[in-house]
Formats: C-alpha cells, structure tokens, sequence
C-alpha cells in the first residue's frame, strides 16, 4: 500500500528525480546547438543555408507528431513506459552520426532525435504536473523547463568549447552516448508512473465520469475552437520558430562574421542559459500575477532582441546582448504557455491538450527552418532575423487579444489517498 499525494514537498523525490531526467532529455538537444550547423558546413560542405537547416525541419516535424501520439497515449499506456521509450529510441542515433557518409544520415538521426524529445520531454512535464496539482503549477512547470533548456546550455558551451579542441563530430558522438545511457538507466530504474495522482485530482472538482477527449476534439480545441487555447498554441509555434532560427542560423551568422568556435558556443550557451534560469522564477511568477501579461511580454522581448541581433553586424558583445534578451523573453513565455493551456482543462483532458499545444508549438521548429533558410539564401542572414523578429512582435499582439487573462485557482484538492 502506497499513500498518494498531490503537491510539491510530497512528492520531492520524484519531482526532483524528474527534473535530472529532463536535464538530460535537454542535453541530447544542447548538443548539437553548436556542432551541428558546423558540421554541415565544414564536414559535409553544404553550400546552402536551407540544405543546413533541413535537420532541424526532420526534428521539427517528428517532434510534433511524437507530441500529438504521446498526449493521445499517455492515459492507455502510461506515461513511464512512453518516457522509457524516448530514451530507447534515441540510442542509435549517436552511431548514425559518427558513421554517417552524407548529410542525409545527419537528418534521419534528427528525426529519431525529434521522436526522442517528443516523448521524454513531454512525459516529464505532464508527470510534473500530475504530482503538484493546480496550486504550483507553474513554478513546476518553470523548474522541469529550467532543467531541461539548462542542459541545453551547459552542453551547446561545453561542446562549442570541446569544438575548438577536437573533431566536433567526435564531440557529439561521445557526448550523445553518454547522455542516453544516463537517461535511459535514470528512467527504468527510479522513475514511478503518475497515473494514480491524476485520478486523485480528477476527483476533486471534476466529472468523475469524465473521460479523455478523444484527439481529434482535443486538436480542435486547442488549434481554433478555444481562443485561450489557440492562443497558446500559435504563440507556441512562434516561440519555437524563433528558437529554430537561434539553432540552426545564428551561429552561421556569426561565423560568416568571423567568430571563433568558442565564441559560436558562447552565444549559444548564453541565451537556453538565461531561458534555463528565468523559467524557476517566471513560472513561480505566472502562478500569482496570472500567465497573460507574461506571455505578452515575453513575446516582444524576443521580438526586441531578435531585431537588435539583426543589426549586431555579427559583433560578439552585441550578439551576446541580444541572446541574454531573447532568454529573458522565452523564459517569461515557454513555461507560462504550458501552465495556461493546463488551467483550461481537466486532470484527464491534460496529456491530449498538452499534446496538442506541443505539436503546434515544435511545428515551429519546421517553420522556422524552412522560413530561416530560404529567407537567409534570398535576403542574408540579418534580413531573415528580421523577418522572424516581426512574426514574433505579431504573435505577441495576438495573445494580448485572444488569451482569456485569468489567474489559475487551486481549487479544493484532497491531500492524500491509499493506492494499492
């Protein structure tokens, strides 16, 4: 007999292990932040900036749909078993890389990346939100974000710097093996499943009746049909169509400036680091004030640096400017966004609504790499940056319109329950 609890302090222990898991789940990503574009260009001598970035379009797109079958299968299968399969399906892909003989191999070990990221990122945060309950939503949401874009950071630097010293090929090989095996053993051997904390807090509050929506109500409810949620989920698509472009172009942009690898990795490593940080306090933020006002902001912030990084010229302190901002900006809005679509729904309508909303959320990893690449062929790489900073000033506009601006309520939750 096992006493089950909602909230923060009862369930330490699996929270805080989630959250090294995620760590991890951000690290295989972090990676390639900055190798992988120059990998392209120097091992594989692509000439084009769309051939570079079709790597992150193969992520963006099985990423996406990864997101939409983990939130339709999370109830039926379990969300344990779906982030235990993250990691088994990301194995391979660390020896695609080191015996690839073109760019190709490069791209369908993307797309198992992408279906890795799309089930272990996304079981951690609904698990997350399983233990807590409504009352610190955010702030769980701003700490499983924190550690997963801080491992983004940490291993886009260190790997920037390893870069300068070996073959970044070499580096990712190495680096990406041991992240998996990490993970997958973290996972299998000390991750419990949160089904039995979603039904304590569906019985407080809610139908107890109530049953999962099927996914194609819920991917109409969160695409148009509900004004909160379409909200989210476009300003979802945009976030990450501006972080495509962080990837995949801007340490292109500086190199054709003449930065050094080290300080390729510096850029990179600043802004998922800021992002990282600033996530802690503004989902702990969103659950006073409201996610409204911090989305709005968030979006214009981004705006704002990706228009200052436009006219940098490629000059490293402006660049490292611009990507602090940018963090600020994404840390206000990346958790908040989840938090907001979590309070529109039911404990069993979460996993297919978060499911959805991330779908349309790294749908923007495809947009943005198609847009950044084509863009930065035919006008520069500063004419692409500038296109995206005013697709991210619009989205910003939208939220403040369409997004219904209520402060989340805990509600009446019961404490504890027996689970045999």
């Amino acid at each position: 007999m096992r006493q089950v609890r909602l909230g923060l302090r009862e369930n330490l222990a699996q929270f805080s292990l989630l959250v090294v898991v995620n760590a991890f789940v951000g690290g295989m990503v972090g990676l390639e932040r900055s190798t992988l574009p120059l990998i392209g260009h120097d091992d594989f001598h692509l000439g084009s900036s769309a051939a570079v970035l079709s790597f992150i379009v193969a992520f963006g797109l099985a990423k996406s749909f990864t997101n939409l079958a983990a939130g339709a299968g999370a109830q039926r299968i379990g969300r344990r078993r779906l982030l235990i399969g993250g990691w088994l399906v990301v194995l391979p892909v660390p020896l695609l890389i080191a015996v690839a003989p073109s760019w190709g191999w490069i791209v369908a070990a993307n797309v198992l990346l992408g279906v890795n990221q799309g089930l272990a990122w996304s079981m951690t945060v609904v698990m997350k939100i399983d233990l807590v309950g409504p009352a610190r939503r955010g702030f769980a949401l701003g700490l499983n974000e924190a550690a997963g874009y801080g491992g983004v950071a940490a291993t886009a630097a260190l790997s920037g710097w390893l870069a300068a010293e070996f073959a970044p090929r070499d580096v990712l090989v190495v680096g990406g093996a041991a992240v998996a095996l990490i993970g997958l053993a973290l996972s299998a051997l000390f991750v419990r499943d949160t089904a039995a904390h979603v039904r304590l807090e569906q019985r407080s509050g809610h139908d107890h009746s109530e049953a999962a929506p099927p996914l194609r109500q819920a991917f109409a409810d969160a695409t148009y049909r509900r004004p909160s949620l379409r909200a989210c989920s476009q300003a979802g698509l945009v976030n990450n169509l501006n972080d495509a472009l962080a990837w995949g172009l801007v340490p292109l942009f500086l190199a054709a400036h003449g930065a050094s690898a080290i300080q390729v990795g510096l850029v990179a490593g600043i802004y998922p680091g800021v992002w990282g940080v600033g996530q802690i306090f503004a989902g702990r933020w969103s659950d006073s004030v409201g996610r409204k006002p911090l989305i709005v902001a968030g979006m214009l912030l981004q705006a704002l640096a990706l228009a200052a990084l436009a006219a940098s010229d490629g000059r490293i302190g402006l660049a490292a400017g611009a990507a602090t901002i940018l963090g600020v900006g994404t840390a206000l809005v990346y958790p908040t966004l989840i938090a907001a679509v979590s309070d529109a729904v039911s404990p069993v309508a979460r996993a297919p609504a978060v499911g959805v909303y991330r779908f349309w959320r790294d749908m923007g990893y495809v947009a943005g790499g198609l847009l950044a690449g084509i863009a930065a062929d035919a006008l520069g790489y500063g004419g692409a940056i500038g296109i995206v900073a005013g697709l991210t000033a619009a989205s910003g506009i939208w939220v403040a319109v369409d997004l219904r601006g209520k402060r989340p309520r805990a509600g009446m939750v019961p404490r504890a329950a027996t689970e045999a």
